[in-house]
C-alpha cells in the first residue's frame, strides 16, 4: 500500500530554496527537505510515476525494482541511511522503490535541487558525482548478472561489507531480495551460502547475519 505524499508535508518543501555557496547537495538537502516515514512495505513511489521529488534516507531500508514482463522482480539497488535516491534523468521515475523496513526519508523537490545547482557550482559538483556513481553502479550491476553464481554472491557480499565496520554484515533484505537483485533462485542464494560457509570464507550466525572470514577468498571470486 502506497504511503501518499500529505499535502501538509509538501506545503514544507521550498521552491526555490538559496543554500549557501558553501553547502554541497548532500549538505543543503536538509535544508532544503521535509521529512516523511513510511511504514514497512509500503511504497515511496512507482514505476512510471512523475519523478518530482528526491529523497534522502534518514533511517531503515528501502530497495528499488522493476516487475518484469514474465512477473519476475528484478531488484536494482539496496537504499541504507544517508543514500540519496529518486533522481532521475526523465520526467518519471524508471522503477519503483518501497520502504523494507520502518523507514525516515527526507523529501525534496526535484526543481529545488536543479534550481540550486544552476546557481552554485559546488552544488551542481556534487550532483555530477551523484550522476556519475549511480551510472558506475548500474554498469557494475549489469556486468554483476552475468557472472556465475559464486562470483555474484560474493560480490554482494562485499559490496554490503564496505559499509560495515568489522567483518560482521548484516542482512536487512531476506534470501529473496538477494536472489531478485543477483538474477539468481532463492535456491543457488541459499546454497551458495551454505557452500561459503563450508569452505570457511564466512559465518552464518543467523539468517539475516553473515561474518567475513576470508575476504581473499571472497576477492579473488569477486576478481
Amino acid at each position: 500500500m502506497r504511503a501518499q505524499l500529505n499535502a501538509r508535508s509538501l506545503a514544507l518543501l521550498p521552491s526555490q530554496p538559496a543554500p549557501p555557496a558553501s553547502h554541497s547537495l548532500f549538505g543543503s538537502i536538509e535544508l532544503m527537505g521535509a521529512s516523511m516515514t513510511f511504514k514497512k512495505g509500503a511504497e515511496i513511489y512507482g514505476e512510471n510515476e512523475p519523478a518530482d521529488y528526491v529523497y534522502k534516507l534518514i533511517s531503515g531500508t528501502a530497495r528499488s525494482y522493476q516487475i518484469l514482463n514474465d512477473g519476475r522482480r528484478q531488484i536494482q539497488d539496496f537504499y541504507f541511511p544517508g543514500d540519496i535516491f529518486g533522481l532521475e534523468a526523465g520526467p518519471e521515475h524508471a522503477s519503483s522503490t518501497e520502504a523494507m523496513s520502518d523507514v525516515s526519508v527526507l523529501v525534496v523537490r526535484r526543481s529545488a535541487i536543479l534550481s540550486a545547482a544552476t546557481r552554485d557550482s559546488d552544488v551542481a559538483s556534487q550532483l555530477w558525482a551523484y550522476t556519475s556513481r549511480e551510472l558506475h553502479h548500474a554498469r557494475n550491476h549489469a556486468m554483476l548478472l552475468v557472472k556465475t553464481a559464486q562470483e555474484r554472491v560474493a560480490s554482494f557480499l562485499l559490496q554490503l561489507a564496505e559499509r560495515c565496520t568489522g567483518n560482521a554484515v548484516e542482512l536487512p533484505m531476506s534470501r529473496q531480495d538477494i536472489a531478485d537483485y543477483l538474477g539468481l533462485t532463492i535456491e543457488t542464494v541459499s546454497r551458495t551460502l551454505t557452500q561459503f560457509q563450508d569452505e570457511a570464507a564466512i559465518e552464518l550466525p543467523s539468517s539475516r547475519r553473515v561474518v567475513l572470514r576470508n575476504r581473499l577468498a571472497l576477492n579473488n571470486l569477486n576478481a
